[in-house]
Protein backbone atom coordinates (compact mmCIF):
# COMPACT_ATOMS: atom_id res chain seq x y z
CA UNK A 1 0.00 0.00 0.00
CA UNK A 2 1.32 3.57 -0.53
CA UNK A 3 -0.26 6.59 1.78
CA UNK A 4 -0.28 9.73 0.88
CA UNK A 5 -0.10 13.09 2.99
CA UNK A 6 1.68 14.75 5.84
CA UNK A 7 1.66 15.04 9.64
CA UNK A 8 0.24 13.02 12.69
CA UNK A 9 -2.54 11.70 10.48
CA UNK A 10 -0.27 9.97 8.01
CA UNK A 11 1.72 8.85 10.43
CA UNK A 12 -1.48 7.28 11.96
CA UNK A 13 -2.11 5.67 8.60
CA UNK A 14 1.40 3.92 8.48
CA UNK A 15 0.90 2.69 11.82
CA UNK A 16 -2.41 0.98 11.04
CA UNK A 17 -0.69 -0.33 7.28
CA UNK A 18 1.91 -2.14 9.31
CA UNK A 19 -0.79 -4.34 10.57
CA UNK A 20 -2.20 -5.93 7.32
CA UNK A 21 0.19 -4.76 4.41
CA UNK A 22 3.45 -6.76 2.95
CA UNK A 23 4.95 -3.38 1.52
CA UNK A 24 4.44 0.37 2.54
CA UNK A 25 5.38 3.47 1.21
CA UNK A 26 4.58 7.16 2.41
CA UNK A 27 4.37 9.52 -0.02
CA UNK A 28 4.87 13.05 2.27
CA UNK A 29 4.16 16.71 1.56
CA UNK A 30 7.28 18.76 2.12
CA UNK A 31 6.20 22.77 1.74
CA UNK A 32 5.76 22.34 5.90
CA UNK A 33 7.47 25.88 6.78
CA UNK A 34 6.31 26.37 10.44
CA UNK A 35 8.46 25.30 13.59
CA UNK A 36 11.78 24.04 13.45
CA UNK A 37 11.58 22.81 10.00
CA UNK A 38 10.36 26.64 9.39
CA UNK A 39 13.70 27.17 10.93
CA UNK A 40 15.79 25.44 8.59
CA UNK A 41 14.32 26.10 5.28
CA UNK A 42 14.75 29.89 6.70
CA UNK A 43 18.58 29.43 6.43
CA UNK A 44 18.44 27.01 3.33
CA UNK A 45 15.68 26.51 1.30
CA UNK A 46 15.00 23.19 1.16
CA UNK A 47 12.45 20.15 0.84
CA UNK A 48 10.54 20.06 4.54
CA UNK A 49 11.93 17.58 6.96
CA UNK A 50 9.13 17.50 9.60
CA UNK A 51 6.56 15.65 8.27
CA UNK A 52 9.08 13.05 6.50
CA UNK A 53 10.77 12.63 9.89
CA UNK A 54 7.55 11.32 11.97
CA UNK A 55 6.39 9.00 9.27
CA UNK A 56 10.00 7.52 9.55
CA UNK A 57 9.41 7.36 13.37
CA UNK A 58 6.18 5.43 12.41
CA UNK A 59 7.93 2.76 10.82
CA UNK A 60 10.86 2.24 12.47
CA UNK A 61 11.53 -0.47 15.59
CA UNK A 62 9.92 1.33 18.75
CA UNK A 63 12.63 -0.10 21.19
CA UNK A 64 15.65 1.47 20.28
CA UNK A 65 16.96 4.89 21.57
CA UNK A 66 17.32 6.34 18.51
CA UNK A 67 13.83 5.86 17.43
CA UNK A 68 13.07 8.09 20.72
CA UNK A 69 15.74 10.53 19.81
CA UNK A 70 14.41 11.31 16.39
CA UNK A 71 11.41 12.99 18.04
CA UNK A 72 13.71 15.01 21.32
CA UNK A 73 12.90 18.62 21.22
CA UNK A 74 16.21 20.78 22.19
CA UNK A 75 15.26 23.06 25.45
CA UNK A 76 17.83 25.34 25.35
CA UNK A 77 20.26 27.07 23.49
CA UNK A 78 20.83 27.60 19.94
CA UNK A 79 19.08 24.96 19.21
CA UNK A 80 16.05 25.06 21.20
CA UNK A 81 12.91 24.06 19.75
CA UNK A 82 14.51 21.87 16.71
CA UNK A 83 13.58 18.08 16.49
CA UNK A 84 16.68 16.18 16.65
CA UNK A 85 15.20 13.94 13.67
CA UNK A 86 14.70 17.39 11.41
CA UNK A 87 19.02 17.40 12.09
CA UNK A 88 19.62 14.35 11.20
CA UNK A 89 17.69 14.14 7.74
CA UNK A 90 19.19 17.77 6.60
CA UNK A 91 22.89 16.03 7.72
CA UNK A 92 22.47 12.85 6.04
CA UNK A 93 20.82 14.92 2.98
CA UNK A 94 23.69 17.10 2.74
CA UNK A 95 26.40 14.21 3.49
CA UNK A 96 24.69 11.98 0.65
CA UNK A 97 23.93 14.83 -1.81
CA UNK A 98 20.53 13.28 -2.43
CA UNK A 99 17.57 13.31 -0.41
CA UNK A 100 15.93 10.15 -1.07
CA UNK A 101 19.10 8.19 -0.42
CA UNK A 102 18.91 10.56 2.80
CA UNK A 103 15.81 9.02 3.93
CA UNK A 104 16.34 5.29 2.87
CA UNK A 105 19.39 6.11 5.21
CA UNK A 106 17.64 7.24 7.98
CA UNK A 107 15.46 4.00 7.51
CA UNK A 108 17.95 1.66 7.90
CA UNK A 109 19.44 3.33 10.66
CA UNK A 110 15.98 3.01 12.47
CA UNK A 111 14.81 0.01 11.01
CA UNK A 112 11.99 0.96 9.33
CA UNK A 113 9.08 -1.95 7.92
CA UNK A 114 8.41 0.47 4.86
CA UNK A 115 9.89 3.20 2.68
CA UNK A 116 9.14 6.60 3.45
CA UNK A 117 9.54 9.24 0.00
CA UNK A 118 8.85 12.98 -0.35
CA UNK A 119 6.48 13.90 -2.96
CA UNK A 120 9.15 16.21 -5.17
CA UNK A 121 12.34 17.00 -4.00
CA UNK A 122 12.80 20.54 -4.79
CA UNK A 123 11.93 23.20 -2.08
CA UNK A 124 8.52 24.26 -2.57
CA UNK A 125 6.08 26.70 -0.95
CA UNK A 126 2.17 25.69 -0.25
CA UNK A 127 -0.37 28.38 -1.97
CA UNK A 128 -4.01 28.62 -1.93
CA UNK A 129 -7.20 30.47 -3.54
CA UNK A 130 -9.60 31.68 -1.39
CA UNK A 131 -13.11 32.47 -2.14
CA UNK A 132 -12.85 35.76 -2.51
CA UNK A 133 -10.20 34.29 -5.39
CA UNK A 134 -7.07 36.18 -3.88
CA UNK A 135 -3.69 33.99 -2.96
CA UNK A 136 -2.64 32.76 0.44
CA UNK A 137 0.75 32.21 0.06
CA UNK A 138 2.92 29.61 2.87
CA UNK A 139 1.76 26.50 4.48
CA UNK A 140 1.25 28.16 7.71
CA UNK A 141 -1.21 30.39 6.26
CA UNK A 142 -3.07 28.45 4.49
CA UNK A 143 -3.80 26.21 7.79
CA UNK A 144 -5.28 29.46 9.38
CA UNK A 145 -8.04 30.50 6.70
CA UNK A 146 -11.55 29.25 6.24
CA UNK A 147 -12.18 30.10 2.73
CA UNK A 148 -9.99 27.87 0.81
CA UNK A 149 -10.69 26.87 -2.60
CA UNK A 150 -7.57 25.03 -3.68
CA UNK A 151 -3.72 24.49 -3.25
CA UNK A 152 -1.40 24.39 -5.51
CA UNK A 153 2.85 24.87 -5.23
CA UNK A 154 5.49 27.61 -6.29
CA UNK A 155 7.06 26.63 -8.36
CA UNK A 156 4.09 25.67 -10.49
CA UNK A 157 6.75 22.64 -11.75
CA UNK A 158 7.85 21.22 -8.99
CA UNK A 159 9.08 17.75 -10.21
CA UNK A 160 7.48 14.60 -8.69
CA UNK A 161 9.95 11.88 -7.08
CA UNK A 162 10.01 9.21 -9.27
CA UNK A 163 10.44 6.93 -7.01
CA UNK A 164 6.95 8.04 -5.19
CA UNK A 165 5.87 7.79 -9.03
CA UNK A 166 6.51 4.34 -9.10
CA UNK A 167 5.58 3.29 -5.74
CA UNK A 168 2.16 4.65 -6.41
CA UNK A 169 1.67 3.12 -9.62
CA UNK A 170 2.38 -0.29 -8.74
CA UNK A 171 0.45 -0.32 -5.72
CA UNK A 172 -3.03 -2.12 -4.88
CA UNK A 173 -4.22 0.12 -2.40
CA UNK A 174 -3.63 3.96 -1.92
CA UNK A 175 -4.95 5.63 0.82
CA UNK A 176 -5.16 9.24 0.80
CA UNK A 177 -5.25 10.71 4.84
CA UNK A 178 -6.55 10.94 7.46
CA UNK A 179 -4.91 14.50 8.40
CA UNK A 180 -5.27 18.28 7.47
CA UNK A 181 -7.49 18.49 4.26
CA UNK A 182 -5.04 21.18 2.37
CA UNK A 183 -2.38 21.42 3.84
CA UNK A 184 -1.21 17.88 4.36
CA UNK A 185 -3.59 16.04 2.17
CA UNK A 186 -3.95 18.36 -1.03
CA UNK A 187 -0.24 19.35 -0.46
CA UNK A 188 1.06 15.78 -0.83
CA UNK A 189 -0.88 15.30 -4.48
CA UNK A 190 0.11 19.54 -5.46
CA UNK A 191 3.03 17.63 -7.51
CA UNK A 192 1.13 17.88 -10.54
CA UNK A 193 3.05 14.08 -11.16
CA UNK A 194 1.46 12.60 -7.90
CA UNK A 195 -2.15 13.51 -8.90
CA UNK A 196 -1.66 11.90 -12.09
CA UNK A 197 0.19 9.05 -10.77
CA UNK A 198 -3.27 8.62 -8.40
CA UNK A 199 -5.47 9.04 -11.25
CA UNK A 200 -3.21 6.50 -13.50
CA UNK A 201 -3.10 3.79 -10.60
CA UNK A 202 -5.09 0.76 -10.99
CA UNK A 203 -5.25 0.19 -7.28
CA UNK A 204 -8.07 1.10 -5.02
CA UNK A 205 -8.27 4.82 -4.06
CA UNK A 206 -9.20 5.26 -0.34
CA UNK A 207 -9.74 8.59 1.01
CA UNK A 208 -9.78 8.56 5.22
CA UNK A 209 -11.65 11.13 6.28
CA UNK A 210 -10.99 13.40 9.56
CA UNK A 211 -13.07 12.42 12.47
CA UNK A 212 -13.73 16.35 12.61
CA UNK A 213 -14.15 19.93 11.07
CA UNK A 214 -10.76 21.39 11.69
CA UNK A 215 -10.20 25.12 12.44
CA UNK A 216 -9.73 26.74 10.75
CA UNK A 217 -8.93 24.86 7.61
CA UNK A 218 -12.34 22.89 7.15
CA UNK A 219 -14.14 24.96 9.56
CA UNK A 220 -18.17 23.36 9.56
CA UNK A 221 -17.12 20.69 6.94
CA UNK A 222 -18.71 17.48 6.63
CA UNK A 223 -17.84 13.98 4.50
CA UNK A 224 -19.52 15.48 1.28
CA UNK A 225 -17.27 18.65 2.00
CA UNK A 226 -14.08 16.92 2.54
CA UNK A 227 -14.57 14.50 -0.75
CA UNK A 228 -15.76 17.82 -2.87
CA UNK A 229 -12.27 19.50 -2.45
CA UNK A 230 -10.42 16.21 -3.50
CA UNK A 231 -12.65 16.65 -6.81
CA UNK A 232 -11.41 20.33 -7.06
CA UNK A 233 -8.54 18.27 -7.34
CA UNK A 234 -8.78 15.74 -9.48
CA UNK A 235 -9.25 13.04 -7.30
CA UNK A 236 -12.53 10.97 -6.97
CA UNK A 237 -11.56 8.55 -4.10
CA UNK A 238 -13.04 4.53 -4.88
CA UNK A 239 -14.12 4.20 -1.23
CA UNK A 240 -14.62 7.30 1.75
CA UNK A 241 -13.62 5.77 5.35
CA UNK A 242 -15.37 7.57 7.64
CA UNK A 243 -16.78 7.93 11.45
CA UNK A 244 -20.24 8.23 11.81
CA UNK A 245 -20.17 8.50 15.60
CA UNK A 246 -17.70 11.87 15.29
CA UNK A 247 -18.49 13.35 11.58
CA UNK A 248 -21.99 13.56 9.45
CA UNK A 249 -22.60 14.87 6.51
CA UNK A 250 -22.13 11.76 4.21
CA UNK A 251 -25.49 11.61 2.38
CA UNK A 252 -24.61 10.64 -1.27
CA UNK A 253 -21.03 10.35 -1.09
CA UNK A 254 -20.14 8.01 -3.62
CA UNK A 255 -18.19 5.21 -1.77
CA UNK A 256 -19.05 6.27 1.58
CA UNK A 257 -18.51 3.29 4.18
CA UNK A 258 -19.14 4.49 8.20
CA UNK A 259 -17.12 2.48 10.24
CA UNK A 260 -16.30 3.01 13.59
CA UNK A 261 -12.21 4.59 13.61
CA UNK A 262 -11.87 6.83 16.55
CA UNK A 263 -9.74 6.07 19.58
CA UNK A 264 -11.02 5.87 22.96
CA UNK A 265 -10.99 9.67 23.66
CA UNK A 266 -12.68 10.68 20.19
CA UNK A 267 -9.78 13.09 18.70
CA UNK A 268 -7.50 10.74 16.61
CA UNK A 269 -8.12 7.78 14.87
CA UNK A 270 -7.21 3.94 16.35
CA UNK A 271 -4.73 2.84 14.27
CA UNK A 272 -5.93 -0.94 15.32
CA UNK A 273 -9.74 0.03 14.09
CA UNK A 274 -8.30 1.83 11.10
CA UNK A 275 -5.78 -1.07 10.07
CA UNK A 276 -8.68 -3.64 9.63
CA UNK A 277 -11.05 -1.23 7.89
CA UNK A 278 -8.14 -0.89 5.14
CA UNK A 279 -7.41 -4.25 5.58
CA UNK A 280 -10.97 -5.48 4.98
CA UNK A 281 -10.72 -3.30 1.38
CA UNK A 282 -8.20 -5.93 -0.15
CA UNK A 283 -9.10 -9.03 1.44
Amino acid sequence: MVAVGGGHGLATTLRAARRYAGSITAVVTVADDGGSTGRLRAATPRPAPGDLRKCLVALADHDTAIVTAMEHRFSTGELEGHAFGNLLLVALEESEGDLVGALDEAGRILGCVGRVLPNTTTAVELNARVDSGGVVRGQVAVGERADLRTVSLEPPDAPACTESIEAILSADQVVLGPGSLYTSVLAATAVPGVAEAVRRSSARVVYVCNLHPQVSETAGYGVADHVDALARHGLIPEVVLYDPDTIRGADGVVGARGVRLAAANGLAHDPVLLGGALAALVA
